[in-house]
């Protein structure tokens, strides 16, 4: 080894070892301003589209009231008003429905305007009398409807009136034969009886038989039982 290399070796052999690097610390990077150049280099934030307005559902097209059906009209000729002038507030109604002619008149006086009919307006038949049973309506619950008929004229028109529970009107026989049966089975259907009438009995249901099945407040199925039992010696099955 030459003498001119010799202190640089001596000088290496002095030198102290490099330190070791301090231990490396995980730092979290902050949060760096975006520059122009980021910025620019990004494409920039749409916007999002404005709500569409609320449309609003078509209105539905209203629906047409049902027409209201045919109703009453007031009925008049010179007999009626021969009538209303006898009888005063006895005749309540004289109306017109559907080509039907009638008349509503009090109970005391329905005789005197079937015969007047009959005799001054030539209806010779009464086609057929029934009853309508209204159990709500105070005092008088029972309509009674004729139908009469003129053969001449070949015209009909019908007397209405009212009666209570338990309360009689006069017959119909003395004026025409057809009410004999008719009135029969108005009492035995609805309990109405007919003063004078000469065989006021049932003719449809057994003479022992309890009720009357065309009231409203009669069951549909409802049976005498004590009837059935005794006579037939069964038990109803209803």
């Amino acid at each position: 080894m030459s003498e001119e290399t010799k202190p640089e070796l001596k000088a290496s052999e002095g030198a102290k070892p490099a330190e070791k690097p301090a231990a490396e610390v995980k730092v979290s990077s902050p949060i760096l301003p975006t520059n122009s150049a980021t910025a620019e280099s990004k494409p920039a934030t749409v916007a999002a589209p404005a709500a569409k307005p609320a449309v609003a559902a078509p209105a539905k097209p209203a629906v047409p009231a049902k027409p209201a059906g045919p109703t009453p009209a007031p009925w008049d000729n010179e007999f009626i008003q021969r009538l209303k002038t006898l009888y005063g507030s006895g005749i309540r109604e004289t109306s017109t429905y559907l080509g039907q002619n009638y008349l509503v008149v009090d109970c005391s006086i329905v005789n005197e305007i079937l015969q007047a009919y009959r005799d001054d307006e030539g209806f010779d038949y009464l086609v057929d009398l029934t009853a309508v049973h209204y159990p709500k309506r105070e005092k008088a619950e029972f309509d009674l409807v004729y139908i009469l008929y003129s053969y001449a004229t070949n015209m009909r028109v019908r007397v209405k009136t009212q009666i209570g529970e338990g309360a009689t009107i006069p017959t119909a026989t003395d004026l025409w034969p057809t009410a004999n049966w008719l009135e029969r089975e108005v009492f035995d259907m609805f309990g109405i009886r007919f003063e004078g009438h000469p065989d006021m009995k049932r003719i449809l249901l057994p003479d022992g038989w309890k009720g009357y099945p065309l009231r409203k407040d009669y069951g549909i199925l409802q049976q005498d039982q004590e009837w059935v039992h005794i006579n037939l010696g069964i038990e109803s099955g209803q």
